[in-house]
């Protein structure tokens, strides 16, 4: 694979470097949090020679590669100018400046997307970590070394360090996400683990700062009380920056932090994050002993799911404060099936298949399955193909109701997989090998049987198969009034290149969108900028209204109608404040685009168009013998 040349495409695909507002990597996905969604080209980044798909989640635009993710990343990252990609793991979390732009942000995207930028940067030597742990317990099972041996003693340091120390690891993360000083954050995390006060916490010995006692708590291994700590922080630090003059702020802003947040974090936050930690962690052991086949059945059946929409996120913290504060977790074993049942469904299709494309892509799938990758079998196999990934989740709930039954633990924090097996030993762990080897065989042989339907057409033939076919003229109005210019006359690359699609654009004079066809409304987006529509006949077309007017999020923009609402030639679609819009900087030229245009002989201006009269475009269908399409001015 050309790394270069596919990171040089995925660059232009996604509307360019000046469209990133930020990017980085896991260990399948190229994660974006683009300036604007609306230019980056999906359907050319999903056809790229590579690229497994495209995943829009949690607030994120996310290219799905697979083992080379690294790889494409850093030559992206290169080409793009983005500095210190190897640190370039921001979740996008709204920056202190955005904060009043990201009220109207879906709130439980912002905290996945929060917690996903916390851990991703470490997950990997996290779960290497963990995965080292369970090897020694392993070792000292097979009497293979003894815990007071010195080999024993380095290794098991090389892999509790991290575990250990996890909140100077959060407290670095979480100030990035937060916007705060990233080594003030540490400093303060450091201090909950200095050993003067961890040995005072261990002895039940309580200090007293100000004459005011300190609750003896340990704070080692633990998530919740410095995320909280440092969520303290980037409200206190911003407060102090005002008052210190630019002379002495670096200076007086990280001391009066620590004055502050060191005693406030040990007095309140801390003992509160502790509290919050021990509810949760009884919380779902709660829930896990009352029906623990039950929530086996559910979380290996629908772990995945979760996978697709990001919000497993918001278990890792949960499953780290189990381990933190009961030393083991009941819920990463049984997660290993919900993996285990994606591989054997990824193997399923592989043994079913006939394409010599998806046979490839599904045996190389099942392999990285095993070893807890799964986008390439999700997306690239199972969810594409439909039964196959029903497949997956009936003998994911069936495997993970047996581990659930036997009640397994993990010991350590790792990624779900045959790898994690070692931390999964003791009580319970033939039951997690008989849910694995279900989940797993079960899912192979349910794919195999129940089989699915492969499209073996050509891509010009499918393209055949979608071609409007109507012999009649469709007329497309456009859709505001004003002085309609050539589309690659326009101030923005993307739209200027015609890489959306074929159209023109208006710069109005009034500030009222119609729509441009009878058909129905496909595409409403929140911030009101833009518009798509699909006719009856088949054009597909898109209304944006301004260039980069996506970062007013929604501010002067009225939508009239929703999502799937069937519309009238001449129905009012969007309503804008053109002048406010300008007056804020922003052009306000209209642009409207066949998206579609490849469905097309050809999409061009009429005669008319051109002598700035009543028409606007001429869409010449390919099916033989049809007439032409008209678009010309509401």
């Amino acid at each position: 694979m050309d790394y270069k040349a596919l990171a040089g495409e995925i660059l232009k695909d996604v509307g360019g470097k000046e469209n990133i507002n930020s990017a980085w990597h896991c260990t399948t996905r190229i994660r974006f949090k683009l300036n604007s969604e609306d230019k980056a080209q999906t359907k050319k980044i999903e056809d790229l020679d590579g690229v497994i798909t495209v995943v829009k989640s949690a607030g994120q635009y996310q290219v799905v590669i697979g083992n080379s993710v690294a790889k494409v990343f850093d030559e992206l990252a290169d080409q793009a100018g983005i500095d210190n990609p190897d640190d370039a793991t921001e979740a996008q979390a709204p920056a202190q400046d955005d904060k009043s732009q990201s009220k109207g942000k879906n709130l439980l995207n912002r905290f996945i997307a929060f917690i996903s930028g916390i851990f991703t940067p470490f997950l990997g030597a996290l779960a290497g970590a963990g995965i080292l742990k369970g090897l020694l317990a392993l070792c000292v099972a097979f009497n293979w070394l003894t815990v007071s041996s010195g080999t024993y003693k380095i290794l098991y340091a090389a892999g509790d360090s991290i575990f250990y120390f996890l909140p100077i690891f959060l407290a670095f993360t979480a100030a990035k996400q937060l916007k705060v000083n990233q080594y003030v954050a540490v400093a303060l995390a450091t201090s909950l683990l200095y050993p003067t006060l961890v040995t005072a916490a261990t002895n039940g010995q309580t200090l007293r700062f100000l004459g005011i006692p300190v609750v003896p708590t340990t704070y080692t291994s633990t998530v919740i009380p410095i995320l909280l700590a440092v969520w303290a922080l980037s409200y206190l630090e911003p407060f102090l920056d005002k008052i210190f003059p630019d002379a002495i702020r670096n200076i007086f802003t990280p001391l009066v932090s620590l004055i502050i947040m060191v005693p406030l974090t040990l007095i309140v936050v801390g003992p509160v994050g502790a509290t919050i930690s021990n509810l949760l962690a009884k919380g779902v052991f709660g829930i896990y002993n009352f029906a623990p086949i039950l929530a086996g059945m559910i979380m290996g059946a629908f772990w995945q799911v979760f996978v697709i929409f990001g919000v497993h996120w918001t278990f890792v913290p949960l499953m780290m404060n189990n381990i933190s504060k009961m030393g083991y977790d009941p819920l990463l074993p049984i997660l290993s099936a919900a993996v285990l049942s994606q591989a054997g469904a990824a193997l399923g299709v592989f043994l079913k298949s006939k394409d010599k494309k998806m046979k490839s892509l599904a045996g190389s799938a099942s392999v990285t399955g095993i070893f807890g990758i799964t986008e390439p079998a999700i997306y690239g196999v199972t969810l594409k193909l439909k039964r196959p990934f029903v497949c997956a989740v009936i003998a994911g709930a069936i495997g993970g109701g047996i581990i659930g039954g036997f009640q397994v633990h993990a010991s350590s924090f790792t990624l779900p997989s045959l790898l994690s097996l070692p931390t999964y030993l003791g009580k319970g762990f033939i039951g997690e090998i008989i849910g694995l080897l279900v989940a797993f065989i079960l899912a192979t042989v349910l794919t195999y049987i129940v089989g699915f339907t492969e499209d073996t057409s050509t891509d010009s033939e499918s393209t055949k198969a979608d071609l409007p076919t109507s012999k009649g003229t469709e007329t497309i109005l456009a859709p505001v009034e004003g002085t309609i210019i050539p589309l690659t006359s326009v101030k923005d690359e993307v739209f200027a290149s015609e890489a959306m699609g074929k159209g023109l654009a208006i710069v109005p004079t009034n500030g009222l969108v119609k729509s441009p066809v009878n058909g129905t409304v496909t595409a409403v987006y929140p911030t009101g900028h833009a518009i798509g529509v699909t006719s009856n006949e088949g054009a597909e077309i898109l209304v944006h209204i301004g260039i980069d007017t996506v970062k007013l999020n929604g501010k002067y923009f009225e939508t009239l109608v929703k999502q799937n609402d069937v519309i009238k030639q001449g129905q009012s679609l969007v309503k804008f404040d053109r002048e406010k819009i300008a007056d804020a900087g922003y052009d306000t030229t209209v642009m409207v685009i066949v998206t579609n245009t490849n469905d097309y002989a050809d999409v061009k201006p009429t005669s008319a168009t051109e002598a700035k009269n009543n028409w606007l475009l001429n869409l010449s269908a390919k099916t033989e013998n049809a007439d032409q399409g008209v678009v010309q001015n509401v």
